[in-house]
């Protein structure tokens, strides 16, 4: 008889911020208030409120409820979150949703989440210079020749009723 293992969905690996991989972790039966500063990642599957200001990753895990401002590296979304964030990357996954607005270098969002705010890249990369198309310029120009048309309506001759 051969078992057969149930296909798990898991949250993509996030780039790590050098040797501090996630060393924090709030459980998915936790409500956790207050201020978070580490140079540690982070991995929330429960309840959070208040501020985050962290060096490493953050993981807002299918199913947590996130009420805060953010300031992480790089932030991997399938939870709810409301408040702002500035970072490096983020990701808003189709089981997340986000509400407030993004200060960031890469945006990356699946299809089916949602987010609603706004978002301003780190860079300032200035858009296109849009010209009008240049006309050719030709090397004899010549005078437009004009004709005259007769539009005046020429009478009709009335139909042949003999017959």
């Amino acid at each position: 008889m051969a078992l057969r293992r149930k296909k798990t969905e898991q949250t993509p690996a996030l780039p790590t911020a050098g040797p501090a991989a996630l060393e924090t972790t709030i459980g998915p039966n936790t409500h956790f208030r207050g201020d978070i500063q580490s140079d540690g990642g982070i991995r929330i599957q429960g309840v959070y409120e208040g501020h985050i200001d962290i060096m490493g990753n953050l993981i807002i895990a299918d199913g947590a409820k996130v009420i805060a401002e953010i300031k992480a590296n790089n932030i991997s979304i399938s939870g709810a979150i409301k408040g702002n964030i500035d970072g490096n990357m983020v990701q808003i996954l189709k089981s997340g949703r986000m509400w407030g607005n993004l200060t960031i270098n890469s945006l990356t969002i699946e299809q089916g989440a949602y987010l609603r705010g706004q978002t301003t890249m780190h860079s300032d990369i200035e858009p296109p210079m849009i010209e009008a198309p240049k006309r050719k310029q030709t090397t004899k120009s010549k005078p437009a020749s004009a004709a005259i048309v007769d539009v005046t309506p020429k009478p009709q001759e009335p139909p042949n009723t003999n017959g």
